[in-house]
Formats: structure tokens, C-alpha cells, sequence
């Protein structure tokens, strides 16, 4: 079974065109055929490679922010946890999860995902913004709590 970055060589660059056109709709559909292929196509013989990999956290990633737009919030969550765990590396998908976790208040684990961000990539500036902000609203509540 070929890998399928050969299989849908135009795929994914034409999700991306689409999610840089701000066709959403579209992009979105390409990346999930994108990540449907790639997905069948590991089940036989693992496709290899930091390109492979990386392209495919992009395209969970992407489809998240994609469902981050619609306020889909948790299927956004799941997109950017299939994304780190395609690529622990990757340190956008840990942070866009982190944004969302903040906006729901979940303040503990946004924390962890800004610490991993910045931790992967200590000038990842927005990541360290989030991690004071998240901080300050953290002690807040508690002292509003009390």
C-alpha cells in the first residue's frame, strides 16, 4: 500500500489553499478526507517520516481551528489531541487546545498546555501571554471563591 502522501498528493495543498481562502467549508472537508486516507492507509504498513507525521497533525490541527470558528469547542479539543498525539512536538496544537480550555474555565489544564508550549518553544510569545493571563484569572476565581 503506497503512503498516502503519495496516494492524495494535491490533497492537503489544496485544504490548505481553501483554509488560507477562508473557505472553511471546503477546507474542512478536504483535510477529513485527508485524515481519513492518511488514518486507512497507516493500518497497513505505517507510513514514515517527520513529513508524513507532520502533515498530518497540521491537518488535525487546521481542521480544529476550523471547528474553533463554528465554537465547536470540543470537537476542536479532540482535533488538537489527535494532532499532539500524531506529533507531541507540535506545539500549536497544545496551545489552541490551551485557548479553548481557558475559555471554558478549565484553568489547570490550560495551564499544563501553555507550560508544554513553552516548553517545546520557550519564544512562543502568545503562549506565554496565555500562561500569565491564565494565572491571574486562576487566582482570581479562587479569591472570588473564598
Amino acid at each position: 500500500m503506497e503512503e498516502p502522501a503519495r496516494e492524495t498528493p494535491g490533497l492537503l495543498s489544496a485544504a490548505h489553499a481553501q483554509f488560507r481562502g477562508q473557505r472553511f467549508g471546503a477546507a474542512d472537508e478536504l483535510y477529513s478526507r485527508f485524515i481519513a486516507q492518511s488514518v486507512r492507509s497507516s493500518a497497513g504498513p505505517a507510513p514514515t517520516g517527520k513529513c508524513f507525521t507532520h502533515d498530518l497533525a497540521t491537518a488535525f490541527n487546521n481542521r480544529g481551528q476550523i471547528k474553533y470558528m463554528r465554537v465547536d469547542f470540543y470537537e476542536a479539543m479532540d482535533d488538537y489531541t489527535s494532532a499532539i498525539q500524531t506529533q507531541p512536538d507540535f506545539e500549536v496544537p497544545y496551545y489552541n487546545r490551551g485557548l479553548i480550555l481557558y475559555r471554558l474555565g478549565y484553568y489547570d489544564e490550560a495551564l499544563k498546555d501553555f507550560k508544554k508550549v513553552l516548553a517545546l518553544n520557550p519564544e512562543f510569545e502568545d503562549a506565554s501571554l496565555s500562561l500569565k493571563q491564565t494565572i491571574l484569572d486562576k487566582e482570581e476565581k479562587q479569591r472570588r471563591t473564598y
